[in-house]
């Protein structure tokens, strides 16, 4: 692999479909659309006795909400089996296939990986096989599934790159 070549003052964004989702040491096959990585840290509002000034305002806890991952249907069955790995009621949660990490990773128009995200103790929420069905319809048939997760950061940039 050749060092990467990454222009690390780049004005313009990168573009949102030159992307890849990973788990398990590989990439999933065809994501068309994820929902946003966002997180979310509660305000605790509290005043000190005996003072009529403004409140203070502090962090509280944080929160990462949940990732949708979208895909037209196909064989492949990576959401289906990750789905199927969720304990039933009464089972117990420790099966390592129940949490996985998950990596967001973005490429550059030259098909090199420039920013990797890791996205920690993902598991399946929701899991969604066929949308509603219209025979009259022009469209792919999509299935998604919903990941919560425990937090995510940004890896630094490799030394070596992978392309696309």
């Amino acid at each position: 692999m050749d060092q990467i070549d990454v222009n690390a003052t780049r004005p313009d964004s990168y573009r949102n479909f030159r992307i890849r989702i990973g788990w398990d040491g590989r990439h999933v096959a065809g994501i068309s659309r994820m929902s946003a990585l966002k997180r979310t840290t509660d305000v605790v509002e509290y005043r000190e006795g005996g003072d009529s000034g403004p409140s203070r305002l502090s962090p509280g806890r944080t929160s990462s909400e949940p990732i949708t991952l979208e895909r037209g249907v196909t064989h492949d069955l990576d959401f289906e089996e990750w789905a199927n790995a969720i304990p039933q009621a009464g089972a117990s949660a420790g099966d390592p296939a129940f949490r996985k990490d998950i990596t967001i990773d973005f490429y550059n128009e030259a098909g090199q990986r420039t920013i990797t995200y890791r996205v920690y103790r993902c598991w399946v929420s929701a899991f969604q096989v066929l949308p509603d069905l219209d025979a009259n319809a022009h469209a792919v048939t999509i299935e998604s599934i919903t990941l919560q997760n425990e937090g995510w950061e940004r890896l630094p940039l490799p030394a070596t790159a992978d392309t696309v």
